[in-house]
């Protein structure tokens, strides 16, 4: 199966709505396929989206290719960035201010209902929803506040339509409100490992697995992540540090032995990333010494069962947003042209 960072999908009531990644980001979205999971509660939406004969074709089939719709590739691309956009001071890929995103989503989510009314009923999030999420506006706005400003007016007079007067009053409020700010982002680019070679029983380097950890935390670049094990006066320890922290989260390592953890280290945000360190106990201290080169480190939720993403998918993805710069101001969201012109 195809990994989610590679096949942006909206979690319609009763189907997915899937599009080709390479598409989105080109700007250039010549079709979508419509794949249902429940034909009764897709029905109603769906004849309203594509019409009677698609519909037939869709339920009879269970799938339908479809030319796409600009109001649904705007919302596919927008949930996948708050996913999966790989922010990386390495490789010269700026962070996107999850505020903003949430509040391009929100209107997104709006034109959807607009354009097929029920689609999104059980949806992930409501507009409402990622309305509320959409902290930080007089921060994030900088450059784009005019553009923040119409979104926002947008949402309120959606809200009001649809009786939910708390919040387009609160949407009002933030039109009124939202000034230029300077974005700022938690950027900790750490030196190197600082632990002296002596004593050191296995060592090694590991990548980040995307799917692992949460969005916006850690650089996107591979290689990230440096590890060691330590003899000390009675059993070993086990040192890891990560470089290339854009945010503060609660994350793990787990060193495991052909695949078998046998150490978890807590790691904490500090001046150079995130670091941390576990005593081994005798077992583990043992495979250290006599086992080096088949252990490896996990950052982040070490589940067999998460679908984590490879080299391959990262480099692949990695290409496709660094082509996005060519493309003209309209067709990048908000929150790429609220940093188009900050130094990186």
């Amino acid at each position: 199966m195809t990994h989610p960072v590679h096949t942006p999908v909206i979690a319609a009531d009763g189907g997915l709505i899937r599009f080709a990644l390479a598409d989105l980001l080109s700007a250039s979205v010549p079709s979508m396929r419509i794949e249902l999971t429940d034909a009764s509660a897709a029905e109603p939406w769906l004849t309203r989206l594509v019409g009677t004969e698609a519909s037939l074709t869709a339920l009879s089939d269970g799938h339908v290719d479809l030319p796409a719709q600009p109001e649904l590739a705007r919302l596919a691309l927008l949930l996948w960035a708050r996913r999966w956009w790989p922010a990386s001071p390495t490789l010269g890929i700026p962070s996107l201010d999850p505020a903003l995103l949430d509040l391009e989503a929100a209107v997104a989510t709006t034109a959807v209902e607009d354009v097929a009314e029920g689609l999104l009923d059980g949806f992930e999030a409501s507009p409402g929803e990622l309305f509320d999420a959409a902290n930080g506006l007089f921060a994030a706005a900088g450059s784009v506040a005019e553009e923040t400003r119409q979104l926002c007016t947008q949402l309120s007079a959606w809200f009001d339509r649809h009786d939910d007067l708390e919040r387009a009053d609160a949407a009002a409020d933030l039109a009124a409100r939202v000034a230029p700010g300077q974005r700022a982002y938690a950027l900790a680019a750490g030196a190197g490992p600082s632990a002296s070679a002596e004593g050191v029983l296995a060592e090694g380097r590991a990548s980040v697995d995307w799917a692992r950890v949460p969005p916006g935390v850690l650089d996107a670049a591979d290689d990230t992540v440096t590890w060691r094990i330590v003899a000390t006066r009675t059993a070993a320890r086990l040192e890891v540090e990560v470089t290339g922290a854009l945010d503060d989260a609660s994350l793990t390592a787990v060193a495991a032995h052909d695949g078998e953890p046998f150490a978890e280290a807590a790691l904490h945000l500090g001046s150079g990333g995130f670091a941390g360190t576990a005593d081994l106990d005798e077992a583990g201290t043992g495979l250290a010494a006599t086992s080096f080169n088949r252990i490896g480190l996990v950052v982040g939720a070490a589940d067999p069962d998460v679908n984590g993403t490879t080299p391959e998918d990262r480099a692949e993805v990695i290409s496709l947003v660094r082509a996005r710069e060519a493309l003209p101001p309209a067709a990048r969201t908000l929150a790429e042209r609220a940093v188009a012109d900050e130094e990186f």
